[in-house]
This record gives C-alpha cells, structure tokens and sequence, in this order.
C-alpha cells in the first residue's frame, strides 16, 4: 500500500508567533494535536509523534522553544495560543495537547490557561513550575538553572517557579553524582527531592489543574529516574479531588514504567527493532523489569488511542 504523503507547514517566530510544523493528516481530519515532543518540531521523534497522532485520526502541529532548543528559559505561553489560533481559523474545530518530561508539564500549565484544549495528556508531568533552566556546554556541564528565571511566561512576567535548591555548576555535578553506578544512564530525582525538602511549594508555582476543560490524563511510572512523577500525579489527584473542576481526569500512576511511559506503537516507530535492548542501556528499571515497563507502555497506547477515538467522535 503506497504511503500518502504527508503535507507540512513551517513556522518561525518573528512571522507567526511561535515556532512549529503542522503535519496534515493526510487521511483528513478536523481536529488537532499540539505535540511537544523533544528539541525541535522536525526531529525524528517529533516526526514519530506526529505519525502516531495520525493513526489515531488528527492532525499534529509539533512545536518547542526554538530551533532544536531544549532550553526552557520564560518561555512564553502566547506562543502557544497563537498556535490554537491558527489551528483553529484552518478547520480544526477541536483542540488537544500532550507533551512529556517538561514538555509534560508545559502542556499542563497551557491547559490550565487556554479553555480550547478539551483533551490533554500530560506524560511525567510535575504539578508545579519549575525554575528556568539551559542545556548546551558550560564549565563541563550539560544543564543549568537560570537565577531568577522560570522555565515559563505570561504576558512578559515569569510565571512563578520552584527554585532549584541548587545553583550551577553543582546542579549538574549533583546530576553526575547520582548517576554514577546507578545504572540510568542519567537521574536527577536529587535535584526535585532536595529542592522540595528546602521549600514548602507556594501556591502560585502549582499548577491550576483544576482549570483545565474536557479530558485529562496524568500518567508516570514510580520508578522514573528523572523526578518523581508517581508523587506529582498523587497530589495532582488530591488537587482536584478538593477543588471544583470539570475536566474528567485519569490519574495513571504505574509502577514500572521508567521516564518513558509514551505510548508503545510511537516507540516501535522511533525503534522498530530492538527496542527493549535500547531502553534498558537507558534505564535500570527497563533492564530489571523489561516486560513490566512494556505492558505499561501498550497499555498507555491503548487508553490514549481510545481517549482521541471518543474524543474525535463528541
């Protein structure tokens, strides 16, 4: 069966107003997802996402920061309503979000703002903004935190943040640290553990997911290396347990799962071969639960594809 090809569009920030590819469906379609996915809007993974959100029957609009820009420094959220804008004026009359890592939390916080997004899944999302922070190379180090930086913005002013308890060059030598021998092949759960046994979280820095219209799922794994998402989505579950809202929301917390808790058909996409080999160099939880962590991955993609099944269909 000959593949369709697939129609693209390209955005740049001084013309539109944020930086993405709109990747068509080119089965058709009338409803859109804005797909965080990694560094940049034409990587291969955000290609992998896009295709996945195909099959399930929607359009995908791929956006981040900037050109293959995995820094997250008051980056600000307009960006992503101009891009519903434009979703909506070119016949997409619904609107979803998913995003994961910090993309996770992005997609959150954007629900929370825009009443547009009536379907959002959020994969390792925290429940609360963090400090800014860059990736690139800085006196042997990976990633830093930016003083006085959110990772986020509304209307010119950060948004309010959790301050990482530590400051550059010891945040990633605390990084390297708790890597070593851990068999991941990065953690960083010291950084959000330490940081939150500092400082009570404020308010202002959790996010508002009580605000967020139409379906929601929150979904992470107990053994994520990176931060502890298990505990973020409790508390999100308890959020909304004690304020009104009306999203209907899916708290998924697995216990094995690792940081990678994306559907598996995306991942089969990105790896069509060897993917549990791939996944267990990564992390050591992939490697001592391997088939724990893949039923949790089809699992995920079987609830997701269903959610943008019924979700196509109202």
């Amino acid at each position: 069966m000959e593949e369709k090809v697939v129609k693209k569009q390209f955005f740049e920030i001084e013309k539109d107003g944020f930086y993405g590819t709109y990747y068509e469906n080119p089965n058709g379609a009338d409803c859109a997802f804005i797909g965080l996915f990694g560094d940049d809007p034409n990587d291969f993974m955000a290609k992998c996402g896009a295709k996945w959100l195909h099959k399930n029957g929607v359009n995908a609009l791929c956006v981040s920061p900037g050109r293959k820009n995995y820094s997250h420094v008051n980056n600000p959220l307009e960006r992503i309503e101009t891009a519903i804008a434009w979703l909506k004026s070119h016949g997409n009359r619904k609107i979803g979000i998913m995003g994961m890592s910090t993309a996770g939390m992005d997609s959150l916080v954007a629900a929370s703002y825009f009443p547009d997004i009536t379907l959002t899944f959020g994969l390792t999302a925290s429940d609360f903004v963090w400090q800014g922070f860059e990736q690139g190379k800085k006196d042997g180090c990976k990633e830093w935190p930016i003083p006085g930086a959110s990772t986020l913005s509304w209307r010119g002013e950060p948004l309010a943040y959790m301050p990482f308890v530590y400051e550059h060059p010891v945040y990633w030598q605390k990084i390297e640290e708790e890597t070593k021998d851990s068999g991941d092949i990065e953690r960083s759960t010291c950084l959000f553990i330490d940081s939150e046994k500092a400082r009570e979280h404020t308010e202002e820095e959790m996010i508002k997911v009580e605000n967020i219209k139409g379906k929601l799922f929150l979904i992470g794994a107990d053994d994520d290396s990176f931060w502890e998402a298990g505990k973020y989505i409790r508390r999100m579950d308890q959020r909304l347990k004690e304020r009104p809202h009306t999203c209907e929301y899916v708290p998924l917390v697995y216990e094995h799962g690792t940081h990678f808790v994306l559907p598996e058909s995306m991942l089969r996409m990105a790896l069509p071969v060897g993917l549990k080999f791939v996944m267990k160099f990564i992390f050591k939880a992939a490697k001592d639960y391997p088939n724990e962590c893949e039923a949790t991955r089809k699992d995920i993609d079987r609830r997701l594809s269903a959610a943008l099944k019924e979700w196509i269909q109202e």
